[in-house]
């Protein structure tokens, strides 16, 4: 699927999976046989660091988490008791602390955040599409700091990957006024004036340094200026990242089956039949896990399913929960919901530890 250039921001849903989906056609090679049986997460990585979290905060909203840094430590949106205003709000061992609050009946988003280190960064629009403005905090304290509002026309696509921080500067994707081209806009974690890179194609942001062009079918890197061609072949949907793609078989009745394959069509293998799909919008977490969710026989009438990840470390399949109800990564965190909106509770584990 081709990213959208219009204006403002633009959120993009994938069936298969986010990023850049590329179709592709040619001879298929063949994969290897799907992986025999499952094994349970705890028993599967049993030094992961993982965590419970009740969103209930001590003043009486529920806690949305946006990402979470630690299995302990999760940044994340709640209003006001009185419903006038929405919280970005700083949830960890020493208690939550308040970075930013907008108008509830703004509409406010907090469409993209990333971290690294001590560094937060995420970005805010309110009133339906309006200018998109992006704000920085530490994460050990100390006040949130606006650090442009010369974002351009932003392409968010609800992956990780939106908001990049690296060299020292917050990078992220922006529609460019010459056509057929993607601007690559960046601005000083300290504040500052915006560089703009235009790169021909309609590109979309991926693990950093690297760009994903679908119409081309290829990855770029920024920082060597190399481009690598997607070879993997078939009538299949494909959606790649740096290191693997993910390769969905289809037929007349959906999906037939999901393979990982190099991008360069190397190291195919099976990962899971016609009945299981992406869990999230990235592509192999970390190089190693693909999420997966496969649905029971209640799904329909209840909407959870159950979490699996595709190890490729030990090409195992993991079950990592029973009956949930969303599930998000960020980071190498992996985080996810169960209960009911009465009663519900959010579950972290850091995949980094597995």
């Amino acid at each position: 699927m081709t990213p959208a250039h219009t204006g403002g921001v633009v959120s993009l849903v994938v069936a298969v999976g986010a990023g850049a989906a590329l179709l592709v056609a040619g001879p298929a090679a063949k994969p290897a046989a799907a992986p025999a049986g499952r094994i349970d997460a705890a028993k599967a990585w049993p030094h992961a660091k993982r965590a419970d979290l009740d969103p209930a905060l001590p003043d009486g909203p529920l806690l949305t988490p946006l990402l979470f840094l630690d299995p302990a430590t999760v940044l994340g949106t709640a209003p006001t008791p009185d419903a006038r205003w929405v919280r970005l709000l700083l949830k960890d061992g020493r208690g939550l602390r308040e970075l930013r609050r907008l108008p509830l009946g703004s509409n406010p988003q907090f469409e993209a955040v990333t971290a690294a280190g001590d560094d937060l960064v995420w970005t805010e629009s309110a009133d339906g599409g309006g200018r998109v403005r992006i704000w920085h905090a530490g994460r050990a304290g100390g006040p949130a700091r606006l650090l442009t509002a010369d974002t351009g026309d932003a392409l968010f696509y609800g992956t990780e990957f939106d908001l990049a921080i690296a060299g020292g500067r917050v990078h992220w994707a922006a529609a460019s006024r010459t056509p057929k081209s993607t601007d690559i806009r960046s601005v000083p974690l300290t504040g500052g004036a915006v560089s703009v890179r235009t790169e021909p194609g309609e590109w979309a942001m991926s693990a950093w340094p690297w760009l994903v062009d679908d119409q081309d079918r290829r990855l770029r890197n920024l920082e060597t200026r190399r481009d690598t061609d997607v070879a993997v072949g078939g009538p299949v949907i494909t959606t790649c990242a740096p290191v693997w793609c993910l390769v969905v078989g289809t037929s007349q009745d959906g999906p037939a089956r999901i393979d990982l394959v190099r991008p360069d069509g190397t190291g195919r293998r099976r990962i899971a039949g016609g009945t299981a799909r992406s869990a999230v919008t990235e592509v192999a977490v970390l190089d190693r896990f693909e999420l997966l969710s496969e649905p029971g026989p209640n799904s329909d009438l209840t909407g959870r399913e159950t979490l699996l990840a595709y190890d490729v470390a030990t090409s195992r399949t993991v079950t990592v929960a029973a009956d949930v109800d969303g599930a998000f990564t960020g980071g190498g965190m992996l985080w996810w919901s169960t209960g009911d909106d009465d009663n519900v509770t959010w579950h972290a584990l850091d995949l980094r530890t597995a």
